[in-house]
């Protein structure tokens, strides 16, 4: 019995690739899913579907969030005119606040705020443990080539957003 069990709970885990890596998540969650603007209007992330993405998921009182925020300004200046997307999606519910936060910092990319979709979102996109920071690399086919838990380690998402750009 306990045989059988094992087989049905292994049989149900998440697949790994054969080198033993978790393959990277769906990113249709992101695809279908509707947030805010720092103006409190409603923004459907589907018209960013076949474009170059960082999406980065952040909160204002995460420390290592507002580390970062500096390099995804970079990313964003270097690589806009390339047609590049930062995304920095707060887990926050307050417009005004916000606003505030991204004139403080700088903040120059696409801000939007998940109110109560930003965990379930998160999870969905593979975060299972719903830690911030999280920051996913998604190409323009909608793959997802790089996937980050915790404070961004610039060299790996300069090597992330240069697959998005190979010929």
């Amino acid at each position: 019995m306990r045989a059988l069990l094992l087989v049905l709970c292994l049989s149900f885990s998440i697949p790994a690739r054969a080198d033993g890596a978790v393959p990277p998540p769906d990113p249709t969650p992101l695809f279908v899913a509707t947030l805010w603007d720092v103006g409190g209007r409603p923004f459907a992330l589907a018209g960013l579907r076949g474009k170059p993405l960082v999406v980065n998921f952040w909160a204002r009182w995460c420390g290592p969030c507002r580390v970062e925020i500096p390099e995804l300004v970079k990313m964003q200046q270097r690589f806009g005119d390339q047609g590049l997307v930062v995304v920095g999606i707060g887990l926050e519910d307050q417009a005004d606040t916000v606003r505030e936060f991204v004139r403080a910092y700088d903040m120059d990319y696409m801000v939007l705020l998940a109110k109560d979709k930003g965990l379930p979102l998160m999870r969905a996109l593979g975060n299972s443990k719903g830690g911030l920071p999280y920051t996913l690399v998604i190409d323009r086919a909608g793959r997802v080539v790089a996937r980050m838990e915790g404070l961004l380690k610039p060299a790996e998402l300069d090597a992330a957003i240069a697959t998005l750009f190979r010929s």
